[in-house]
């Protein structure tokens, strides 16, 4: 099954619980939450605090993305929050094994996330020890972007390296997912798919995750 993970930062923050219960009715399988500090990205939105006060109203698994820079600094943070999977910025690292170890070892999943410029191959070193890639189909920082066609090489590079390395990694995408290019981007490589615009603006939720089921073929 290709899971979604709609995005909030598209959501209407004044509502913000209730549109966090209606993704959850509506069959969403987990939360993404982009986290931004105005330097590594041109944007500035929610800390651990916010991640701890989701946690409390919803059952769903959260998957948080730090695009930010110094993510070692925060990774404790945000770990105690509630983050079930936790993704830092290949370009944001200074010691990325580490920062993999560390979100590993409190019993996390560990992402790496990769920007549209940086190729593929940057990640054969850290294959082995990431349990997720997030390939970004927009350059990060708002919603609302158009997808990069680009990416859907990118995703088939890194599902033949997964492949030959024998390694056991969920591929994620984020950036410009709606229901007319979901397929081809989840048959390109893709497990996770992030819906931030195409999802929360879309004015019917339930509606979107069936039609999004239907054209991935999920049961």
């Amino acid at each position: 099954m290709i899971k979604i993970s709609p995005s909030i930062l598209s959501a209407d923050f004044v509502r913000l619980a209730d549109e966090i219960k209606a993704a959850e009715d509506a069959g969403a399988h987990m939360l993404h939450i982009d986290v931004m500090d105005g330097h590594f990205v041109p944007n500035i939105n929610i800390g651990p605090a916010v991640v701890e006060s989701i946690k409390k109203v919803t059952k769903l698994p959260l998957d948080v993305h730090l695009m930010i820079d110094d993510h070692d600094r925060y990774l404790r943070d945000f770990i105690s929050a509630g983050s079930d999977m936790l993704t830092v910025h290949l370009e944001a690292a200074v010691h990325l094994h580490r920062s993999i170890q560390v979100i590993r070892e409190a019993g996390v999943t560990a992402g790496v996330s990769i920007n549209p410029a940086t190729p593929v191959t940057s990640l054969s070193e850290i294959l082995h020890d990431a349990d997720m890639v997030l390939i970004m189909s927009v350059n990060p920082g708002f919603g609302g972007q158009e997808f990069i066609p680009g990416t859907l090489g990118k995703l088939r590079q890194l599902r033949k390296m997964i492949s030959d390395g024998g390694h056991s990694v969920a591929v994620e995408v984020d950036g410009g997912i709606n229901p007319a290019n979901a397929k081809e981007v989840a048959d390109a490589g893709a497990d996770i798919l992030v819906m931030g615009s195409a999802f929360f603006r879309s004015g019917d939720y339930n509606a979107t995750m069936k039609k999004v089921n239907a054209v991935l073929g999920n049961a």
